[in-house]
This record gives C-alpha cells, sequence and structure tokens, in this order.
C-alpha cells in the first residue's frame, strides 16, 4: 500500500488548501495566518526531526523532510507572520509548491498502481524485458 492515505492527503487537502490561499491572498480571513504559521512550525518540527532520524539513517527519501524542513515550512511561517503584508512572491512560490506535490502525488499513485498490477500478474521488468528479447 505504501504512502497512499498521504498521497490521497496531499491530493484532497494539502494542494487544495495551499491553491486557496496562493490564489485569494489579499482576501483571507485573519485566522487563516494564524494556521498558516502553526501549520509551518508543526512541520519545521516533524520534518526537523525526520531529516535528522533519516540523515542518521542514510535513507534515500532524507529529500523529502528536506524540502519540507528548509522550503515549505519557512514559507508557511513567513506568510503566516507577515499576514496581509506579504508580497506577492511568496504566494506565487506557495502555489508552485501545491502545484508541485499535486502533481508528485498523483505521479506516486500513479506508480504504486503499477507496482501493484506488476505484483499481482506475476511479472517483473526483469521477466518482461526476457520475454521481450525471446520474441524475436
Amino acid at each position: 500500500m505504501g504512502h497512499l492515505p498521504i498521497n490521497i492527503f496531499h491530493i484532497l487537502v494539502v494542494a487544495p488548501f495551499l491553491l486557496y490561499v496562493a490564489i485569494v491572498r489579499g482576501q483571507l480571513m485573519p485566522w487563516i495566518f494564524s494556521v498558516l504559521s502553526g501549520l509551518g512550525i508543526i512541520l519545521l518540527v516533524y520534518h526537523g526531526y525526520k531529516t535528522f532520524i533519516k540523515w542518521k539513517a542514510n535513507s534515500p527519501s532524507l529529500w523529502v523532510n528536506a524540502i519540507h524542513l528548509f522550503a515549505v515550512a519557512p514559507l508557511l511561517i513567513f506568510i503566516g507572520s507577515k499576514g496581509y503584508d506579504t508580497p506577492r512572491w511568496a504566494f506565487e512560490i506557495l502555489a508552485l509548491f501545491a502545484f508541485s506535490a499535486l502533481g508528485y502525488h498523483i505521479y506516486a499513485i500513479v506508480m504504486q498502481a503499477q507496482e501493484m498490477q506488476l505484483h499481482v500478474t506475476g511479472k517483473d521488468k526483469k521477466s518482461s524485458s526476457e520475454s521481450e528479447s525471446h520474441s524475436d
């Protein structure tokens, strides 16, 4: 099953929320800026911890936590703290992150589905390439 719940959460909740904030900008309810600051702090702590653990373990997925730690969390805190005085570029980067999250998590689901299909059919890359070379 992999990270399917995380993928679905980012597709249905995270990306739409970030896009909403990026598009609405100056007409946001004031409490949303507090939510962004709080969310940024939570991401900073959680992904800071996960980055440290994965760095110590030499994990190949360290990059995911590092992006959240060094890019997403600081941007959310910045927008939350600046409020209505947030510069345009910050909202545009937020939109970029939203579209990136949406695209990446859709891609991850497609790859998981493809992997499950290969597992169910009993095929793997080696056996399918061998069968193609023997079909000549």
